[in-house]
């Protein structure tokens, strides 16, 4: 019987996988990166890579690149080394992205030499370290796409050749301060007579130089370039028309001294793409725009702009995108009727302009005008003329506007919409309100107002994604639509949106994402004592919960059978904060892979938490304090998750977790890294001592001295028996009740026909008599055709009055034909319980006539909470012990598989 067996791994023991653990290291596979993306912040990533490693304080770096799996794809080096060596990263040929933080001053020839997939390097500092590189460092990066300088002065450099596979080159954060120094450093940027053609490149990343304020001419003279960037420098933007670039197709300068719109640079290169963000403009000439005709993009975010210049669409007829958000304009009148030209715009940003009224047909002119952004402004009212002419947009963003009215039908002129913001608005909706007009509206936000109380809300029934906020403490809304039958991405903000848990799965058939923020988790969880989460959705495959701080207590998240990633964030209650174990908080998720948890309260973490999580890969612990991590996880290693990661988190400075460093130092097959070193001590607050080497000198006791003392403790223990007298516990107590009992049986056996007092002896501790009385007793004692008419020894009513406790215990059970224990973590933790559970055990070996021994778990427990495990491990058959199931329907096999050993052991 599959419910009558014990915890996996009672009776057997697994050997451990052998893997690999890197020191200082952070390993993590590229679809996992958002789950620690902050701690690769030094240096750039890429997702799409296999497997990503970020190592921090390198002195050394031959020592750190030795823990580091030789597999790696990408790698982010942080640290005081100064030099490269020769053939540095030669055991990593796979290496496509390198990232190196080390304060470096010189590359020695061949120092990256063996990185022939290399398709991108960074070298990143923060002093602005001055770096020597030799002409040939980059001549074997035969694969290299993008080079960046992220800080380093390249200054004194001469002749450096790059690799003819280079698409982007980045000199950011430098001491540079001519364009035309760069010729210099690497010749071949330029056309001359050493340097053969032109070479082209994608983008020259020239931002984040604050000296950057000069430009030679001629500097960059023939080259071909798809972006130039001289974001916040010191340049002009009509500077660059006289680098003698060839080609120039893409121009940002934000953030510059640029005053006006350079239109002859965008006329001489004949420009796609102009970003003047954040440039101080305040107005622009319409004399100037003759000149943009070429334009398909143009930035103009936050430049003090107040009007627009009439005509001013007119004059760029190929512009596609359009950005005026942060400006101060007074109206939002593009289209005039004068002449009645179309626009071929496409995106167009107005958010965050102050924008109060929007006039009738202002838009007329954009037929085909695909995304309109008019967030942040001051619009109270729509009407439905505003939109007229826009058939063919597919994204409107109204969010952050204090809208109170919307006029009727006034989605009617967009049939083509797909997504539609109204966030962070003050419309009153009513059940009259309806979303009439688009078809394919697929993506809706919307702000749930304060308004009447149980209002139900019609929403679009073909939407895909879903998301609604709700006002705290406000009377919660009603669905009127029945079914979402294509609903995928559901977010709910604010517990304000009134759902039927049992008709959850017949509304959102087709869920596979639910995010729930800011809620108490109350209304999810089940009302008894063992709470679990309600919401039932066979297809579920992600599921965030971010509480609101105010639960009182834990929601375990179970029965979700496709739930692949699960994140759990402040479900603790910050006024009455609850320690918790991970049982607590997630339950029977059998394709769950990555699991993510932070501010829940953990405390212990155990193998009998992975017991529902059979496909586990990835466990998170961020923002936890002083964790414990039961040494059960030990044996546990070939079934826990592939990557453990403990972030912002803490381990307690306790000796439960002194077996954790030598583990760790055997590389099992889990990867687990830990960001804080330091113990975390019981008063709260970080000791200076590092936690491993702390708890190895102050923990006497490892995994391999318990064994060999276990060896020899028997032949201690007799010696030291006076001294270990413990009350209604002690070794003294249990050697005299089995002494008694043997002689007990002794005289049973000269007396084998007379009758025994009791049936069964029934084992128990006070936290399970409710059990025993409502469910064992009656079962057992009842009277047929309910019960099998047995007599039963209970401790509370059978103990003789005024007699000694181990003399009851040794008298009933050799009167006993069988004896039951019915065990728990609590019985586990009662003297008398485990006295009762070391005679019943030691009795099948050392009486004449050996009752027989049943055990009963009420609750799964750990195999190294039983005393005398081995014996129970060889005394035992599987059938001498079952779990008492939890599941209804499961119950009548419970008691078939009592029935029948009590017949087989002579009763019933």
């Amino acid at each position: 019987m599959g419910m009558c067996l014990l915890l996996p791994g009672l009776f057997l023991s697994l050997p451990l996988t052998t893997g690999w653990t890197a020191s200082n290291c952070l390993v993590t596979e590229g679809s996992r990166l958002p789950l620690v993306s902050r701690f690769f912040l030094t240096c750039p990533t890429d997702s799409r890579l296999h497997l990503l490693a970020a190592c921090s304080s390198v002195t050394n770096l031959t020592q750190a690149l030795e823990a580091v799996p030789q597999n790696v794809e990408g790698l982010c080096l942080a640290g005081s080394t100064s030099v490269l060596h020769p053939d540095a990263f030669s055991l990593f040929p796979g290496l496509k992205l390198l990232g190196l933080s080390l304060h470096l001053t010189q590359l020695l020839p061949g120092a990256l030499r063996g990185l022939g997939q290399l398709q991108q390097l960074f070298f990143i500092s923060r002093q602005k370290d001055y770096l020597f590189l030799p002409p040939e460092a980059f001549s074997n990066l035969s694969s290299l796409q993008y080079l960046a300088f992220l800080g380093p002065c390249l200054d004194g450099n001469l002749g450096v050749r790059l690799p003819p596979s280079l698409q982007r080159l980045a000199i950011k954060f430098s001491c540079l301060q001519n364009v035309g120094k760069l010729a210099d450093i690497f010749p071949d940027l330029v056309f001359g007579p050493s340097s053969g053609d032109a070479r082209t490149l994608d983008m020259l990343d020239l931002s984040f130089n604050n000296q950057l304020k000069m430009a030679s001419p001629g500097a960059l003279q023939g080259l071909k370039l798809g972006t130039l960037l001289l974001d916040h420098t010191k340049m002009e933007a009509a500077a660059v028309g006289g680098l003698g670039l060839q080609r120039l197709d893409t121009l940002s300068a934000m953030y510059t001294a640029t005053a006006e719109l350079p239109a002859v640079a965008v006329a001489h290169f004949e420009l796609e793409e102009l970003n003047l963000g954040s440039t101080p403009l305040g107005h622009i000439a319409l004399e100037a725009l003759a000149s943009c005709y070429s334009l398909r993009s143009l930035g103009l975010k936050s430049s003090g702009l107040t009007d627009l210049p009439s005509g001013f669409l007119a004059a760029m007829p190929r512009l596609q995108r359009l950005n005026l958000a942060s400006n101060q304009l007074r109206s939002a009148m593009l289209c005039t009727n004068e002449t009645g030209a179309v626009s071929g715009l496409q995106v167009l940003d107005l958010s965050q302009n102050g924008l109060r009224t929007l006039p009738p047909a202002a838009f007329s002119c954009l037929p085909h005008l695909r995304e309109l952004l008019l967030q942040g402004n001051q619009l109270v009212c729509l009407e439905g003329q505003v939109f007229q002419g826009l058939r063919r947009l597919e994204m409107l963003d109204l969010g952050r506007n204090p809208l109170e009215a919307l006029g009727e039908d006034w989605l009617a002129p967009l049939p083509a919409l797909t997504t539609l913001n109204l966030l962070d608005t003050h419309m009153v909706l009513s059940s009259a309100w309806v979303f009439w007009g688009p078809e394919n509206l697929h993506d809706l936000r919307l702000q749930l107002p304060s308004g009447p109380s149980r209002v139900a809300l019609p929403l679009p029934v073909r939407l895909t994604s879903l998301e609604l906020h709700a006002i705290s403490g406000r009377e919660h809304w009603k669905l009127a639509s029945n079914i979402f039958p294509v609903l995928q991405t559901l977010t709910l903000k604010g517990w304000g949106l009134q759902l039927k848990t049992q008709n959850v799965t017949e509304i959102f058939p087709a869920l596979r994402q639910l995010s729930l923020l800011g809620n108490s988790l109350e209304a999810l969880c089940s009302q008894d004592n063992s709470s679990y989460f309600l919401w039932q959705l066979p297809g579920l495959q992600y599921l965030r919960v971010q509480g609101d701080g105010h639960s009182s207590r834990p929601c375990c998240i179970t029965g979700l059978p496709s739930l692949r990633e699960l994140k759990l964030q402040a479900v603790q209650s910050r006024a009455r904060p609850r320690l918790v174990r991970l049982e607590e908080l997630v339950g029977e998720l059998p394709s769950l892979e990555v699991l993510y948890l932070a501010q829940t309260g953990l405390e212990t973490l155990s193998a009998a938490a992975f017991q529902g999580l059979g496909s586990l890969q990835v466990l998170v612990l961020d923002w936890e304090t002083g964790l414990v991590l039961d040494s059960s996880l030990q044996e546990h290693s070939p079934q826990m998750p592939q990557y453990m990661y403990i972030l912002s988190a803490s381990l307690a400075c306790q000796c439960a977790n002194a077996w954790v460093g030598p583990w760790h130092e055997r590389s099992p097959r889990t990867y687990m890294h830990v960001v804080s070193q330091l113990c975390h001590s019981e008063a709260g607050g970080r000791l200076k001592n590092p936690l491993f080497p702390f708890l190895q000198s102050h923990c006497p006791t490892t995994v391999g001295l318990e064994l060999f003392l276990g060896s020899s403790a028997l032949l201690l223990l007799l010696i030291s028996l006076p001294l270990l007298q413990e009350a209604r516990n002690s070794w003294i107590l249990y050697l005299q009740a089995l002494l008694r009992a043997w002689l007990q049986g002794l005289k049973c056996r000269r007396s084998e026909g007379k009758r025994f007092l009791y049936d069964v002896f029934v084992s128990h501790c006070g936290q399970d008599e409710g059990w025993v009385v409502w469910e064992l007793l009656p079962a057992l004692e009842g009277c047929r055709p309910a019960g099998q008419g047995l007599r039963l020894c209970l401790p509370e009513r059978d103990f003789e009055p005024g007699k000694d406790v181990t003399d009851n215990v040794a008298d009933s059970m050799a009167s006993s034909r069988v004896v039951l224990c019915v065990l728990s973590r609590q019985a586990l933790r009662t003297p008398r319980c485990c006295l009762e559970l070391r005679l019943a055990t030691s009795l099948l070996l050392a009486a004449p006539r050996p009752p027989g021994l049943l055990l009963v778990f009420l609750e799964p427990v750990s195999r190294h909470q039983l005393p005398r495990y081995h014996r129970l491990a060889r005394l035992l058959r599987r059938g001498d012990y079952c779990m008492w199931p939890k599941e209804d329907e499961r119950k009548a096999e419970f008691w078939a598989w009592l029935r029948s050993r009590l017949r087989q052991l002579g009763l019933g």
